[in-house]
């Protein structure tokens, strides 16, 4: 099985309809990729790991400038997404797909550093986002202007520690912290709404010290734009509030809490793949 790689065009040198054209075709393959990895033994995190992937190849894309920006997902079970988005992107040369699951590889059902382009290993809910904030501040502390980007779920919003992050980022005035929250308001057990509703998100993040932005999270243009804002002067920390369905892409279980962790056969993953687009 092989995979096309898609030219990484250059941070703020790129046609926008080129980048929008490349950004796109990388969402398409990407789709694709995991639903080959719903399609292995082990089955994927399937419905987060679609929600997930266009804020990640607009990140990756981020990271590509080279400014010493770090992309951490802190939603790890989405571990699925973040592999086919490496791929796509040039970060991870080797198809991760067939390998997906299988002893003797690094492609597990939690991302670790033996992934190329994985720095830190995340799966327990909420470690991911201080692990952003302390790369933030270590840039700043470097000089540089690269940015610690993290990406969370909302459902992982009911982590202690994502809030304690907030306010220490909001004290050490980390404007080149990013938080992005996949809202695709699903969860392991259910509905976030059903459990522990989000209401006043943005004024939530507002209170601690952030400048917040709520944002189509499929509208790659968007996206993009946000990620490539020039934050080296800003104090405050940016919350993204991204609205997400949760298995999109994929009609038969898009918006479906049961789409959170699903096994499929290989007739239906082709049946799935052939209707991507």
């Amino acid at each position: 099985m092989t995979t096309a790689v898609l030219e990484e065009p250059r941070v703020g040198d790129a046609d926008p309809a080129d980048l929008a054209a490349t950004l796109a075709a990388r969402a398409v393959a990407a789709r694709r990729l995991v639903v080959d990895m719903a399609a292995s033994p082990r089955g994927c995190h399937l419905g987060g790991s679609l929600s997930v992937l266009d804020i990640l190849i607009a990140a990756l894309h981020r990271a590509s400038a080279g400014d010493g920006t770090e992309v951490v997902l802190s939603k790890g079970h989405a571990a699925a997404g973040l592999y086919a988005a490496l791929h796509v992107s040039g970060v991870l040369p080797e198809n991760p797909a067939p390998l997906y699951g299988l002893a003797g590889h690094p492609y597990t059902g939690h991302p670790g550093p033996k992934v190329p382009g994985v720095r830190f290993p995340t799966g327990s809910l909420g470690h991911g986002v201080p692990y952003a904030a302390g790369w933030a501040l270590s840039q700043r502390l470097r000089g540089r202007h690269g940015l610690g980007i993290a990406v969370a779920g909302d459902g992982e919003l009911q982590e202690g520690l994502v809030w304690e992050t907030c306010q220490v980022a909001a004290a050490q005035r980390l404007g080149n912290f990013v938080l992005v929250v996949d809202r695709n308001g699903g969860q392991n057990d259910g509905m976030v709404a059903d459990i522990s509703p989000l209401p006043r998100l943005a004024d939530r993040f507002a209170a601690f010290g952030f400048d917040v932005t709520e944002a189509d999270g499929h509208d790659l243009a968007a996206l993009t734009g946000l990620f490539a804002e020039d934050r080296s002067a800003t104090r405050r920390p940016l919350a993204v509030i991204a609205d997400t369905v949760k298995g999109k892409g994929v009609r038969a279980v898009e918006g479906k809490a049961g789409s959170h962790y699903v096994t499929i056969d290989e007739a239906r993953a082709a049946k799935w793949k052939r209707a991507i687009r």
